[in-house]
């Protein structure tokens, strides 16, 4: 179903159900999400998470009803570069706009993501977490409505891993883009985002947001706060 700009909500399904090979894999999804919120999708491995990101972004065949803007951005795990462009040559790829604007843009979002001095460098010169700041970068260049992310953090190590969320959390916080991300790490769950929702066997189970804005950042994982909603949600798993 196309978006309709008087939506309260800037993302909406409806008995979202999807399907493969017989089986549903996601079954009667109602999801709302408001104009600028970031919120989490957390489970266990092949409970339906990606596949819901996927319906949402219109690759995916589906019944129910789903209301979401057109301008879409996604992020995967896999570093999604172009190997023979630079960094800046891949934050600009796909934009339309004239010369000067484009150039403009692609500055700006080569400052965003820290990579000013890395700008003629191309991927394979780069770390996995400043590929990835490229590819968010790219997505945000773009000035999506709706950022969705697929565990956009998943193949890096532990310490690239928290830079690169509270590095998220950064540009979130400037940017105010309407995100859901999916993730099986409940603490990058409560680091980024102002509500998470559980997913179980293909259906939307328990919510948390009680624990917002407290619980925001790197700092917040060592609070007695954050300890306890992180035991909450991994109950309800």
């Amino acid at each position: 179903m196309a978006f309709s700009p008087s939506m309260t909500h800037c993302i909406e399904t409806r008995h979202l159900t999807v399907r493969r090979g017989g089986r549903k894999v996601l079954s009667d999804i109602h999801l709302q999400v408001s104009p600028g919120e970031f919120v989490a999708i957390v489970g266990k491995s092949g409970v339906g998470k990606s596949t819901l990101l996927h319906a949402l972004a219109g690759h995916l065949p589906y019944s129910g009803e789903i209301n979401i803007p057109k301008k879409i951005g996604m992020v995967f795990q896999q570093f999604a570069v172009f190997p023979w462009l630079t960094a800046k040559e891949n934050i600009g790829f796909g934009l339309t706009m004239e010369s000067k604007g484009k150039i403009e843009l692609i500055d700006e979002s080569l400052r965003l993501a820290g990579l000013e001095d890395k700008a003629q460098k191309y991927p394979a010169a780069l770390s996995g977490g400043q590929q990835q700041r490229i590819a968010i970068a790219r997505a945000i260049a773009h000035r999506p409505d709706v950022l969705l992310m697929d565990e956009p953090f998943g193949s890096l190590d532990a310490y690239t891993r928290e830079q690169m969320q509270a590095w998220l959390l950064d540009v979130w916080r400037a940017h105010k883009t309407t995100v859901v991300l999916v993730t099986h790490d409940i603490e990058e769950a409560l680091v980024l985002a102002d509500r998470v929702i559980v997913l179980t066997d293909g259906k939307l189970g328990d919510e948390f947001d009680e624990f917002r804005p407290s619980l925001h950042g790197i700092d917040a994982k060592f609070s007695y706060q954050f300890l306890q909603m992180r035991q909450k949600i991994t109950e309800s798993l």
